[in-house]
């Protein structure tokens, strides 16, 4: 029972009414008892935080905690693209117009998920990553490879394309998570990195300000939700022999950058 409630607090549910209950309670002082016993019972490890648990206000100033720099180094492989959370391989590989994205009890296509087939055409015949975040991961989000970002935007439930996706599936895009998707121009192709939070408030906040981002550098936070869907342009990367369910951090290879003509 005490599980599923601090799951609760922190993944929301998909009812308006419920998710904005449990927002205020997380990030209200009544909350702040229940930051040791919630760091118990998801395991959490108090010597890689910044903070000792007696400073955090309440259970979200837990959950959106940062670490000790050290404690997650990043990998220095020139073509190596790191995971950018702390989370769970729950799917991965060759992307094409008909792969399904299974994420937070949904099914998207990638014109679903990046809200048009125009902007979804690039990555066809490419590679993809989901991670789960779970409660008792790390909720920051790094930057997983040297790149430029090219274009940000938002869909879900507080937006969605008035285009011929929407059109095409009528309300069902209001029913969708919030999230916010970054493009990266990364050796001249294109990499993405979709941020799903919950589905009914903003769950994610962006952190970084300026266009160019460094491999393993902050670039946002889930307030609530969590799952991050890596898309990469086809002949960007060699597939990579990551296993499912594995658990992965921030910093750690996750897949490489094929190099010039083809090769490793």
């Amino acid at each position: 029972m005490k599980k599923m409630l601090f799951r609760s607090c922190i993944e929301l549910t998909n009812h308006r009414l419920t998710s904005s209950a449990l927002k205020r309670f997380s990030r209200s002082k009544v909350s702040k008892p229940l930051i040791k016993p919630f760091a118990s019972t998801f395991g959490l490890n108090e010597a890689e935080m910044k903070r000792p648990l007696h400073e955090y206000a309440h259970l979200h100033d837990l959950f959106i905690r940062e670490l000790k720099s050290e404690v997650r180094p990043i990998d220095q492989q020139a073509q190596s693209i790191i995971s950018p959370v702390d989370g769970i391989v729950a799917q991965h590989g060759d992307l094409t117009q008909g792969t399904t994205f299974h994420v937070k009890g949904q099914d998207y296509n990638i014109e679903e998920m990046l809200g048009s087939s125009q902007v979804s055409q690039p990555y066809y015949n490419g590679y993809y990553l989901i991670l789960y975040l779970s409660p008792s991961h790390y909720h920051r989000i790094h930057s997983p490879v040297d790149g430029m970002i090219t274009r940000q935007w938002k869909l879900g439930s507080l937006s969605y394309p008035v285009n011929s996706v929407g059109l095409r599936y009528g309300k069902r895009p209001l029913s969708r998570n919030y999230r916010v998707i970054t493009e990266f121009d990364v050796e001249g192709s294109r990499v993405a990195l979709v941020k799903v939070g919950a589905m009914n408030i903003n769950t994610i906040e962006l952190t970084h300000k300026g266009m160019h981002l460094k491999k393993g550098e902050e670039m946002a936070y889930f307030s609530f939700g969590s799952t991050v869907v890596l898309l990469f342009e086809q002949g960007l990367i060699s597939q990579s022999d990551i296993e499912a369910n594995s658990e992965v951090k921030v910093g750690e290879p996750i897949a490489y950058l094929r190099k010039a003509g083809g090769a490793m």
